[in-house]
């Protein structure tokens, strides 16, 4: 029997730690650049066209044990080689809408309560590394650090029955579209950046500057800017209500980030070492950090939230116990890659490109390479 999987079901499946095995019929080249990750996952990469005279020989290399799991780019081929499995007594899955849709997925998981009746989620982006937050309070809403999939939050908005006043991003992304300014237009709301990553832009924006204090609800939950330069030269962490530490992509669980996508490398290591080393060391450990990416399955907590105690980070993450001289050659030398389509992305979150959400979804294709680990 052939089953559709949807995104849906396939993140319940890895956040419980359920086995599955995956049957990746992409190229080997972009199955070795990006795949679905999981604790539980077992994989096995055949390109579709090597299945095309059939899978006889395949069929004997499959468990028995386990469900079975057909990807593609898209879902067309993973349909075909299920269909042909299936004629082989085989029962498999297939993943609706292919790694294109896994790209898209997110999963809201509540963080905590705030003052009052406020509450904070964090949106996983689970098969792309990046994280966004909402935070709730007494009917209003900000977004921090959208993705460019805008009618998820609005959905969750509309069932929260709130409205979308702020929308803020805490630097210029390069690794995925934001949907920030969108979802200011469509509700009314304020969109917030800061400036000094915003000097290209082309439409109209609030400043978020070091101090600036935004609030949600008439219980006042409090948005504090510090400003954090290294991954950009505008970086700007959010602590929110004194409990949370919003590090954007200067600071991850298990790495920090790199300073070189606007070609800074060199100049913004010391803007970089600065904001982990001096700015963040004066402020309470007991800051629960959330930042705007994850790298690895690892740093997901159990329940799937990417989160941990500031403190703790300085104890246990080795980007913040080098000395000067290792901490500049390791954010400067033996770069990962750096995201694909970068400066695309980063000229549509300037307003200067205005690609087609096809497009977009094609620039978007492949893990986030935010860190340096």
């Amino acid at each position: 029997m052939i089953t559709k999987m949807s995104t849906d079901e396939l993140t319940q499946r890895i956040l419980q730690k359920e086995e599955l095995f995956i049957l990746d019929v992409r190229n080997q080249s972009d199955f070795e650049d990006w795949k679905i990750e999981g604790e539980k996952l077992t994989y096995k990469n055949i390109p579709y066209f090597e299945l095309l005279e059939g899978v006889d020989g395949l069929v004997t290399e499959l468990p028995s044990d386990k469900d079975i799991l057909v990807v593609c780019a898209k879902e067309g081929s993973s349909v075909m080689v299920a269909e042909m499995l299936v004629e082989k007594d085989v029962d498999v899955f297939y993943l609706e809408g292919g790694m294109k849709a896994w790209s898209e997925h997110l999963e809201p998981i509540k963080l905590g309560d705030l003052s009052g009746k406020g509450e904070l989620y964090q949106f996983v982006r689970i098969g792309k590394g990046c994280l966004s937050y909402m935070i709730i309070s007494d009917g209003e809403a900000a977004i921090i650090d959208s993705t460019r999939m805008i009618d998820k939050y609005m959905k969750f908005t509309e069932e929260k029955e709130v409205k979308i006043i702020h929308a803020i991003d805490t630097h210029l992304h390069a690794d995925h579209i934001s949907g920030g300014r969108k979802l200011a237009e469509q509700t009314s709301g304020s969109y917030w950046l800061p400036p000094r990553d915003a000097e290209e832009v082309t439409f109209q924006y609030e400043r978020l500057e070091d101090g600036s204090q935004l609030t949600v609800g008439s219980s006042t939950i409090d948005i504090k800017a510090i400003y954090t330069p290294g991954h950009t030269i505008g970086s700007t962490s959010l602590i929110i209500d004194d409990m949370y530490l919003l590090t954007g992509d200067i600071l991850f669980i298990d790495s920090i980030g790199r300073p070189d996508l606007a070609g800074k490398a060199e100049s913004w290591s010391d803007n970089l070492r600065d904001s982990l080393y001096n700015k963040y060391k004066e402020l309470s450990g007991e800051l629960i950090v959330l930042p705007a990416h994850f790298m690895i399955m690892e740093e997901l907590n159990e329940d799937g939230t990417v989160a941990k105690k500031l403190a703790k980070l300085y104890a246990e993450n080795h980007g913040l116990n080098m000395d000067e001289e290792a901490f500049t050659r390791s954010v400067t030398k033996n770069l990962p890659p750096q995201p694909n389509a970068y400066q695309q992305i980063r000229e549509t979150n300037i307003g200067k490109i205005n690609p087609d959400i096809e497009k977009q979804r094609e620039m978007e294709i492949g893990p986030n390479r935010c860190a340096i680990r």
